[in-house]
């Protein structure tokens, strides 16, 4: 997989980074990491520039985000668990991460957007509950807009600042991300026994 992004990216240019982060969106398995971060390396050795490689993939982030927020308007909840329960290993998604993001939005509101923005996998399923809830469209731009640029803008110029080691941002965000997924799994499992106990004392 790593190969055909660059290889798409190397050939296709600004297109390339637009399609593959609104790709990402819809499939996250795609690293964004990966695809951003190479393309900041992209500035230093072709006519790429930082600026438009920021703007090209922030571009491809409201395109896949707009995509996710269209399809929760359509298909409520129990839909969605049913749809990755049936297609998750093809999208390596579980019922559980769809839920989490439908948790996730609950807890912080419109702020959810901006935020999971820089969450991984909250970062690409964070839209469909904001389409689900029926969030404004002119603040769900706002606020993905917002959030896209930060996250888009810290690993392209990441990348372009390291270079030729570019390869070795990927493995910080894969710490990162692990870091991340174990927090959640934590406040998951803190709830869970807040609402039992919380159950057993009535």
């Amino acid at each position: 997989m790593q190969q055909w992004i660059m290889d798409t990216m190397s050939q296709f240019g600004y297109l390339g980074i637009f399609l593959l982060i609104a790709l990402e969106n819809l499939f996250p398995p795609l690293p964004s990491e990966l695809i951003l971060s190479f393309g900041g390396f992209m500035t230093t050795s072709t006519k790429l520039t930082i600026i438009g490689v920021i703007l090209a993939s922030t571009a491809g982030s409201l395109s896949g985000a707009i995509a996710l927020y269209g399809l929760g308007r359509l298909m409520p909840l129990e839909r969605q668990v049913a749809f990755v329960a049936r297609y998750g290993k093809i999208l390596r998604l579980k019922p559980e991460d769809i839920r989490k993001a439908h948790a996730w939005f609950h807890k912080y509101g419109v702020w959810a957007v901006l935020i999971g923005r820089v969450i991984p996998l909250i970062r690409s399923l964070i839209s469909i509950p904001a389409g689900s809830t029926r969030m404004r469209l002119l603040p769900f731009l706002l606020f993905t807009t917002l959030g896209s640029l930060a996250w888009n803008t810290f690993l392209v110029v990441i990348g372009a600042t390291v270079g030729a080691s570019w390869e070795s941002i990927v493995g910080y965000m894969d710490a990162y991300s692990n870091v991340v997924y174990a927090l959640i799994a934590l406040a998951g499992a803190g709830a869970i026994v807040y609402f039992v106990r919380k159950r057993k004392a009535r």
